[in-house]
């Protein structure tokens, strides 16, 4: 079977952040009196991001949990016949739109399973602070970020220890959503859903570090396709049914 490219959609959104969000910036050196845990940042620009690499696999991580197949690793071929040997045609099929979406690995064996699952349908943008949100903190002389203290309380003595300041977006921040969806003859018309429904688990879960601390609570505004609103389609999604 021969897979043949009907469409390219563009899916666009404003990504709100409800709370602070930290995507750590891998630094090598710690400053004393400095930020422990500074944010990625654009090296030209100066300005944070959320790179799209974060985006992909934390909306990936969440539907492997919602399939019920979730493993160490990533979801792949070993997963999908398992699911097709159990006879659970419900995570056979949730499996199969993971991994059309978002790939399977380069190395696997089976041409006919390759065939199945077909050319990865998802390609993430980075997000960048939107323009006017950018141009507006410049204006009043506002930071792009904030840095927020942390500690770790001794239980016996009641005391604080290990202080540490994480470098955090402030709650507020607006960046440019945006990724595009392939579609091949004979996809099934609910892949679309399949996306949709990991946007909304990233709603109610988190992005970056420290999510169980209140980090990284977002939010999709303006979600359109192809230039069409569908935020009320979006907001009335229920992914438990």
């Amino acid at each position: 079977m021969q897979l043949q490219l009907q469409n390219i959609q563009i899916l666009t959104a404003d990504l709100i952040l409800e709370s602070g969000l930290h995507i750590g910036a891998g630094d090598s050196e710690i400053h004393i009196g400095g930020i422990d845990n500074s944010v990625v940042k654009h090296p030209i620009s100066g300005e944070p991001y959320i790179p799209g690499s974060s985006l992909k696999g934390k909306i990936r991580s969440l539907l492997e949990w919602k399939s019920g197949a979730v493993q160490d690793a990533p979801l792949g071929h070993d997963d999908y016949k398992r699911a097709e040997e159990a006879g659970d045609v419900a995570q056979q099929t949730a499996v199969k739109h993971i991994l059309q979406l978002f790939g399977i690995s380069g190395d696997t064996a089976d041409p006919e399973f390759q065939k199945t699952i077909g050319h990865t349908r998802l390609a993430f943008w980075d997000c960048p602070l939107d323009p006017a949100y950018a141009q507006e903190q410049r204006d009043n002389d506002r930071l792009y970020t904030e840095a927020k203290s942390e500690n770790r309380i001794n239980r016996i003595a009641g005391t604080a220890e290990h202080p540490r300041q994480t470098e955090r977006v402030p709650a507020g921040a607006k960046f440019r959503f945006k990724l595009t969806l392939k579609t091949f003859d004979g996809d099934d018309a609910t892949l679309r859903q399949t996306l949709l429904t990991g946007l909304k688990l990233l709603e109610w879960d988190s992005l970056g570090g420290s999510g169980s601390r209140g980090y990284g609570k977002v939010r999709f505004d303006n979600l359109e396709l192809d230039g069409k609103n569908i935020s009320d389609e979006f907001a009335q999604l229920k992914p438990f049914g």
